[in-house]
């Protein structure tokens, strides 16, 4: 779908003048297994639902989030930040006595319901309300999720369903897709019994979809912004080398070649080769929120830059030193190994740009224990490294700095959990006893964690859970177990980890 409230011209589903003998017609060739009599969306729809074991005698559909849980679904869902929208724009244009609007999550779990009292009653009776799952795997074919299954708006007529408890009813639904990633987040539902819903209610939601994909992609946009302005000081640093600026769902938001952008490449992974659009591979480098991917030269090696130029960019020094037992520093994309004291000195100088003296140094690192001497002698090893980019009186980092624990806290600050939670590989130093890298560490943990519990939903939970923190966090866990829907592959590895002894 693209912006705008323009939709393409379908014909009228139902045209019939005889409602009661399309209907019984319907009914027979459900009865016969013949899809041959169904239009050819619905005859689709009818071979996926008896392929996947859906039965015509299916009462309800499946309850999925209880009301304890379905608020941890809502949470991090795109769309509830669009639901007055949502609300206002159908409530204007459906009949509000006798229409009941759906919104679902990208596998069909209902969300949000909301229609006048006695429509809500008689929806209750077969699951069309919060907490239910419309997929067609779980309740045949119907308005969401046949439109979820073709990734097109869909309407389903009364005995186009599957399930005979649904003949009463009629639905329009039109997928919602996320503009960043590209997959399909959700569907916007309206649904009525059979006499009151008009097929023309198809290009309403399909209106609806799309204003809800233009907010969306508003949205995407001021972030990239953002993003492009942290990220550009590492294009910058390259010295004249190509590289990009690539989002961790594959987006280019900057670098050359200029035709490339507006592609989409394979989701980048850490430290892991990237298929270009020409064919080459890259490393993808992890910097801040993005990923750094230099273009290789003809040889596959990256292309070599033109040298430092004038007036000169401030060098830039980027630290990762999350969940890792080897932290490591890339200067203007040159990787250097750092060791562990190292690495805590670089850390407590990101942390206090404007310097530290080597009595505070020292206590940061030692404690009481420590002795400003040696201090001075690590400066020395580190600037062997580093060189003048560390300098003294007080010691502070003579560069631009971006640092990976550094990013996680900002995005708390911002409270983007997802990002986070993607972002945090582990934690910071976690080999480290220096007394002020024991505290950062200690505070953003327990930041990330009841932010997660308290804001994440369900992927930042399981992104959590795949961190060495979140592995075998019971509560964490629980909270998965309680909002994964049935049938879900990760609930084997979460009900796993429950059963096992810690």
């Amino acid at each position: 779908m693209g912006q705008g409230f323009t939709t393409t011209a379908r014909p009228n589903p139902h045209a019939c003048r005889d409602a009661s003998e399309l209907i019984r017609r319907l009914s027979a060739a459900q009865e016969a297994a013949d899809p041959a009599a169904a239009r050819p969306p619905i005859s689709e729809s009818w071979r996926r639902s008896w392929h996947a074991g859906i039965d015509t005698a299916v009462s309800s559909a499946p309850l999925v989030y209880d009301r304890d849980t379905i608020a941890d679904a809502r949470v991090s869902h795109p769309l509830g930040r669009h639901l007055p929208m949502l609300r206002g724009l159908l409530r204007r244009v459906a009949d509000e006595t006798a229409h009941l609007m759906v919104i679902t999550d990208g596998q069909g779990h209902a969300l949000w319901t909301d229609g006048p009292r006695q429509v809500r009653y008689a929806a209750e009776q077969v699951g069309l309300n919060e907490g239910f799952c419309w997929s067609e795997g779980s309740v045949g074919t119907n308005g969401i999720g046949t439109a979820l299954a073709t990734g097109r708006p869909e309407y389903v007529y009364s005995a186009e369903h599957v399930a005979r408890v649904l003949h009463r009813w009629s639905c329009a639904g039109a997928p919602v897709t996320d503009p960043d990633s590209g997959a399909v987040i959700g569907c916007i539902d309206v649904s009525a019994t059979v006499d009151a819903l008009h097929p023309a209610t198809l290009s309403l939601v399909d209106a609806a979809a799309q204003l809800a994909e233009a907010h969306l992609e508003m949205e995407m946009r001021r972030r990239d912004e953002t993003l492009r302005e942290r990220g550009m000081r590492h294009l910058r640093a390259l010295r004249g080398e190509r590289g990009m600026l690539v989002t961790p769902t594959g987006r280019l938001l900057a670098g050359e070649p200029a035709e490339w952008r507006g592609l989409r490449l394979p989701a980048p992974a850490p430290g892991a080769h990237l298929l270009l659009p020409d064919g080459r591979q890259s490393i993808a480098e992890p910097v801040g929120e993005l990923f750094l991917v230099r273009l290789p030269g003809p040889s596959g090696v990256p292309s070599g830059g033109s040298g430092s130029r004038p007036g000169a960019v401030r060098p830039l020094l980027t630290l990762s030193l999350l969940g890792t037992e080897r932290p490591h520093a890339r200067l203007d994309g040159r990787r250097l190994p750092l060791s562990l004291r190292h690495a805590e000195i670089v850390a407590l100088l990101a942390l206090h740009p404007r310097g530290l003296n080597a009595d505070r140094l020292s206590l940061e690192l030692y404690g009481d224990a420590g002795n400003p001497v040696t201090i001075r002698a690590e400066i020395h090893r580190l600037r062997a490294q580093l060189g003048e980019l560390v300098q003294a009186k007080p010691y502070r980092l003579a560069c631009e700095v971006d640092a990976d624990f550094l990013a996680v806290r900002r995005l708390l600050d911002e409270g983007d959990v997802a990002s986070a939670v993607r972002l945090y590989r582990g934690e910071l130093l976690p080999r480290s006893d220096a007394p002020a890298i024991r505290i950062e560490r200690d505070e953003l943990a327990v930041r990330l964690r009841r932010q997660v519990l308290d804001h994440g939903g369900t992927e930042s939970l399981w992104s959590y859970a795949q961190t060495e923190p979140g592995r075998d966090d019971i509560e964490v866990l629980q909270r998965l177990d309680s909002v994964l829907p049935p049938g879900d592959p990760r609930r084997v590895t979460v009900e796993t980890r429950l059963d096992t002894p810690p």
